[in-house]
């Protein structure tokens, strides 16, 4: 199976570590371009290509817009995950080196001691209680996008968050 159109895009625009960056601090809150740029600590201008093709992608939407010093600027918000099934497998491969690396990064910022969670594994389960685990999952994950609060809400804690749950083939 090759990448649709669509699906190439969505995977050029996932491909960037600022722009899995510029997608968590949309989560909490719309933010323009010079937003991101200060947050990030990147140019204007690199902030609204990594915007642009992130809307181009269907990663994020336009939330508003409002008039700053004679001109205006687009407010952009993240709006949760896509649907299950919606992302081509070979789009979801490609994404896990720019996770990992952005995994990496956030890791550098941990508070140690701190880590509250932490799993990993490769196991073989029963196809009904994998689907309930990976829906109460799903479920959480939902509810921590929605508690999302802007960058640097009093009163919040950052946070990482990442999850990869998937079937895989069986080696025999």
């Amino acid at each position: 199976m090759s990448l649709g159109e669509g699906d190439t895009a969505a995977l050029r625009a996932l491909a960037h570590p600022v722009r899995l960056q510029i997608m968590s601090l949309l989560t909490g809150a719309s933010l323009t371009a010079a937003e991101v740029a200060r947050e990030l600590g990147i140019t204007h201008a690199n902030a609204s290509y990594h915007l642009r093709n992130l809307l181009a992608a269907d990663r994020i939407v336009v939330a508003g817009e409002e008039k700053i010093r004679g001109g205006v600027a687009k407010r952009y918000r993240y709006v949760g995950q896509h649907p299950r099934g919606t992302v081509a497998a070979e789009e979801k491969r490609e994404l896990f080196p720019v996770v990992a690396t952005e995994l990496q990064r956030r890791a550098a910022a941990a508070r140690w001691p701190g880590v509250d969670l932490m799993g990993d594994a490769e196991v073989w389960v029963d196809p009904g209680k994998w689907r309930e685990i990976r829906d109460r999952i799903a479920a959480a994950l939902h509810d921590l996008h929605q508690a999302a609060q802007p960058s640097r809400t009093p009163g919040t804690v950052r946070t990482s968050t990442t999850i990869a749950l998937f079937e895989m083939d069986d080696p025999s």
